[in-house]
């Protein structure tokens, strides 16, 4: 679904989503963002993320729970900037949800509104040369919560699986919209095969207006 284009609400969030990005795009004129810069616009986001009022389950509902264990519901919030620069999506997932180890051949922020996300945390160790294989091992843990953020630079190598007892809503901010990253890749963990991940797990953003 998409939120109404016509309310008050959604006026203010519009806004205050524009002003968020403003800033990013500002943090981002010296050149793609190491990690430095990345905690800056995870401060940012943070930010956006404490009016509550603006993204709430009533404009943001996950998904059915008739759609299962683990279903996700992704809304884009800055729609129309379309394929051009950066891209923040709202992600609303039922506990349950797991993901296979992953990068994102661009940087991102996950910054949380409700909800626990683990993240799981890889280190590859093989030399690269074999691109329908590769070599990784679990190296931490952490949970994306209210307060607790994470930041990825493009190489980084992530799974997820979301816990508790609520859907989550995330911000996911990456350089590029996720619909054009098709050289992204997911990993088996235990097989080492590598799979293109837009190929074969991606599902369209709901746009939000």
């Amino acid at each position: 679904m998409t939120t109404s284009s016509s309310s008050p609400l959604a006026d203010r969030r519009r806004q205050a989503v524009d002003a968020a990005l403003a800033d990013v795009r500002r943090l981002l004129q010296a050149g793609a963002p190491d990690r430095k810069a990345l905690a800056a616009i995870t401060e940012r986001l943070e930010q956006l993320a404490t009016d509550k009022a603006l993204f709430n389950r009533t404009d943001f509902p996950p998904p059915a729970q008739t759609e299962g264990v683990g279903a996700s519901t992704r809304y884009r919030l800055n729609p129309a900037d379309g394929d051009a620069g950066l891209a923040l999506y709202l992600n609303s997932i039922n506990p349950g949800k797991t993901t296979a180890p992953h990068n994102h051949t661009t940087w991102a922020v996950i910054v949380a509104v409700e909800g626990q996300e683990i993240n799981r945390l890889y280190e590859r160790t093989d030399d690269r040369s074999d691109p329908t294989h590769a070599r990784i091992h679990l190296a931490r843990e952490f949970t994306v919560q209210p307060g607790a953020s994470i930041a990825f630079l493009p190489d980084d190598i992530h799974a997820i699986a979301v816990v508790g007892d609520q859907p989550t809503l995330h911000f996911h901010l990456y350089g590029q919209p996720l619909e054009t990253l098709s050289g992204r890749v997911a990993i088996d963990p235990e097989t080492g095969e590598v799979k293109n991940y837009n190929a074969a797990y991606f599902r369209p953003s709901e746009a939000v207006a």
